[in-house]
């Protein structure tokens, strides 16, 4: 078992690693992306299916509540989070369109609308982010290693580089947490 549990640590570390060497620049730039939109007033929008759904909940509730910080609360809203709106959408149009109608509803010109999908190939991601460039929105994806097809309909698109999930979502995770605090630090000193 204490190999195992090496195992898993030591696979962590060393996406995490990777990440570090290739892709700060990156969550540098989402960070500005996010840090201009929400001092023009704009929200961010948040969404994902299965885990990359929690983890959209958990960057919202943090920017909402606060992070470390004291402070106004921030516009940010997962749109994973109506359960009576998801299965409507789901029921009466589909499931591909559970958050293009929600983008199609709220998202405005300067927003920014966050697609969290490890494999880069969610419908109901895709549809969104796609419709949220047309209303002028900045669009930026979580995915995986290859970025699958969202990496071609967004603004910016952050790849983990790693194929394995729970690896993608460890990523997912730190980086939300890490835009967390810049967010913080720069609007609230």
């Amino acid at each position: 078992m204490k190999s195992e549990i090496e195992t898993y640590l030591n696979e962590s570390i060393k996406i995490k690693t990777e990440l570090l060497s290739n892709s700060v620049e990156t969550i540098a730039q989402i960070a500005d992306i996010s840090v201009d939109a929400l001092r023009a007033g704009h929200s961010l929008y948040l969404m994902g299916n299965g885990g990359s759904a929690a983890d959209a909940q958990h960057i919202s509730g943090e920017l909402v509540g606060r992070f470390k910080k004291d402070r106004k609360p921030l516009p940010a809203l997962a749109l994973t989070t109506n359960t009576s709106v998801l299965t409507a959408i789901a029921n009466d149009y589909g499931y591909d369109l559970c958050f293009e109608r929600q983008v199609d509803a709220f998202v405005k010109n300067g927003d920014v609308v966050f697609g969290l999908s490890t494999s880069g190939n969610s419908a109901n991601i895709i549809n969104a982010v796609i419709l949220a460039g047309k209303r002028g929105a900045k669009t930026i994806a979580f995915t995986g290693k290859d970025g699958g097809r969202l990496r071609d309909n967004v603004d910016v698109c952050l790849r983990v580089p790693s194929s394995d999930t729970a690896r993608i979502q460890e990523c997912h995770i730190t980086i939300g947490h890490i835009l967390c605090s810049i967010i913080e630090k720069r609007l609230f000193g």
